[in-house]
C-alpha cells in the first residue's frame, strides 16, 4: 500500500547521539580498530568528551534538524565482573580485578556504547510489514567490551521508544561468530522522502567461504546476521540488499561500512575501494530507488583520498543530514580540515552543484576520535513520522534547555582526566552511579541501569 502523502510530508529522520559515560577512557580494545590502538594507555577527558558530544548535538538542534539523546551505559559495570568469578564488595572486586586481570577491568569499565551507531539496527516504518519502527539490538560479539552492551542498550532503547503502538522492539541475535551484528553502523537507507518506502542496504565482512575475508583484521558483520534482522523487521526482500564491503579496506582499519561509507536520504557519498562490487550496487539502487528523487553517487577516488587518509580523518563517518528546506549538510571533524587532501575533496562536494549537499558543519570531536569514533558513530539514526515522533519519551529531545541542563550535570560529575588505573577506583564508582542516577530523573527514563533494580 502507497504510503500516504502526508505521512511522508511529516516523516523525519532524528539523530539520537550516545551521551559520551564518565568512564571514557583510552584502553585499545578493539582489534582493528587503528585509533583506538594508537592512542592506548593515553589519559582522556571524560569532561571534554562529553561536552564535545554535546555541543554537536546542540548545534544540530540549533539547525531545526530533530536531536535526541541516549544516555550512558553504567561503568565498571559490575554484573559482569560478578558473571567471570569476582566476588565480595564493590571495592574488593575493583581491586581484584585490576590486580589478577586488568584487561577484564578495563572492558567492564569501557565507555564504548557512547558509540550509538552500534547500539541498534532501525528500520521505519514506511519499510516494516507493520507500520511500526523496529529495533534490534546489535550483539557486538567480536569483542568482550562491547558484547555486554545489549541489554543495556536495549533496556535504554525501550524507555526512550516505549509506545508499542508505533515501536517493535527486538531482542539481539544470538551472540556467536556466525551471526555477529554491529549495529546501524553496516547499515544504509536511501528514500526519495524520509517517510516514503526506502532501500535498506546491509552491509557485510563475512559471508560464505566463497568470498575472500580480510587477513589481517576480522571482519565484525556477518551476511547472516543481516539477513537475519531484514527478516525481523518484515522488510520486503524487493528493497533490501546484502552487500558485501571490500576486505581490503577492512584490512587498513575500516572496522565498519560507516568508516568509508556514508548514505542520506537519495545520496551515497563512499570512497571508490569501499564495496566488493560498486558498480552492482550503484546499478542496483538505480533500478530500485522510486520516487521523485533519484540517485546521487559521490565517489572519492583513492587518488584525492587514500584510504589511510579517510580512516585517520574519518572523512566517511561524517554525518549527512538534511535541515528543514531540505538542503543537506556534511557534518565532519576538525580532523578532515586539518587534513588538506580530505578538505580539498570536502570542498569539491559542496562546491558541486551536480549533488545536493550544500554546506558543511565542523566540530571538535577529539576525545571521541582518539579512540576511533566521529560524528556519524555518536549518533543513532531513527525515521519518524508525527505520531511516532509524539511518541518519543519527549525528554530526550536536545532544545538549548535540554543542553543548558546536561552540560551542567556533566560538569558536576564528570572528572577531567581519567587513566585505566582510575578504574578500579571505587570513588569513581560511586561518581558515575550518582550521576546516572540523577540522569535518568531528568531524562524520566525509570530504572533502566542494574545498580538501579
Amino acid at each position: 500500500m502507497p504510503t500516504p502523502p502526508s505521512t511522508v510530508a511529516a516523516a523525519v529522520e532524528a539523530n539520537f547521539d550516545g551521551l559520551v559515560g564518565p568512564t571514557h577512557n583510552y584502553a585499545g580494545l578493539a582489534f582493528g580498530n587503528v585509533a583506538s590502538a594508537k592512542n592506548a594507555d593515553a589519559p582522556s577527558n571524560p569532561r571534554a568528551a562529553a561536552l564535545q558530544g554535546l555541543a554537536k548535538m546542540r548545534a544540530l538542534a540549533g539547525l531545526g534538524l530533530a536531536q535526541g539523546v541516549l544516555p550512558p551505559h553504567e561503568r565498571p559495570h559490575l554484573p559482569t565482573l560478578r558473571r567471570l568469578g569476582f566476588t565480595g564488595s564493590d571495592a574488593q572486586m575493583l581491586r581484584a580485578a585490576w590486580q589478577r586481570a586488568p584487561g577484564l577491568l578495563a572492558a567492564a569499565g569501557s565507555a564504548s556504547a557512547m558509540w550509538t551507531a552500534n547500539a541498534a539496527t532501525v528500520s521505519p516504518g514506511a519499510d516494516t510489514g507493520d507500520g511500526r519502527v523496529h529495533f534490534t539490538p546489535a550483539n557486538l560479539c567480536l569483542n568482550l567490551h562491547r558484547s555486554i552492551e545489549a541489554p543495556g542498550s536495549a533496556a535504554i532503547l525501550q524507555a526512550v521508544f516505549a509506545d508499542a503502538r508505533h515501536f517493535a522492539h527486538h531482542p539481539p541475535l544470538p551472540a556467536t561468530p556466525a551471526l555477529g551484528d554491529e549495529g546501524a553502523a553496516n547499515h544504509t537507507r536511501l528514500c526519495s522522502d524520509y517517510g516514503g518506502p526506502g532501500l535498506e542496504i546491509f552491509v557485510y565482512g563475512r559471508g560464505d567461504e566463497s568470498e575472500a575475508a580480510p587477513s589481517r583484521f576480522p571482519a565484525r558483520q556477518t551476511r547472516l546476521a543481516g539477513e537475519s534482522i531484514a527478516r525481523l523487521h518484515g522488510l520486503d526482500a524487493a528493497r533490501t540488499l546484502h552487500v558485501r564491503q571490500n576486505p581490503a579496506v577492512i584490512d587498513q582499519g575500516v572496522f565498519h561500512n560507516d568508516v568509508i561509507a556514508v548514505g542520506n536520504r537519495e545520496v551515497l557519498l563512499y570512497h571508490e575501494q569501499a564495496f566488493a562490487d560498486a558498480a552492482a550496487l550503484r546499478a542496483w539502487i538505480c533500478t530500485h530507488l522510486g520516487g521523485a528523487r533519484r540517485p546521487v553517487f559521490i565517489e572519492v577516488r583513492e587518488r584525492d583520498v587514500a584510504v589511510a587518509d579517510a580512516v585517520s580523518s574519518y572523512l566517511f563517518n561524517s554525518q549527512l543530514v538534511c535541515t528543514a528546506d531540505g538542503a543537506m549538510r556534511l557534518v565532519v571533524a576538525e580532523e578532515c580540515r586539518e587534513h588538506a587532501k580530505v578538505w580539498r575533496t570536502v570542498e569539491a562536494i559542496v562546491a558541486d552543484p551536480g549533488n545536493p549537499i550544500t554546506g558543511v558543519e565542523v566540530f571538535d570531536l577529539r576525545q571521541s576520535m582518539r579512540n576511533g569514533g566521529g560524528p556519524a558513530c555518536l549518533r543513532l539514526r531513527v525515521v519518524l513520522d508525527a505520531a511516532q515522533r509524539a511518541a518519543v519519551n519527549p525528554h530526550c529531545w536536545i532544545d538549548a534547555a535540554t543542553a543548558d541542563a546536561l552540560e551542567a550535570w556533566v560538569r558536576r560529575h564528570y572528572r577531567d582526566r581519567l587513566v585505566l588505573a582510575d578504574l578500579a577506583d571505587p570513588q569513581l564508582l560511586r561518581e558515575t552511579q550518582a550521576a546516572l542516577d540523577e540522569l535518568t530523573r531528568m531524562l524520566r527514563l525509570g530504572s533502566v541501569y542494574d545498580f538501579q533494580k
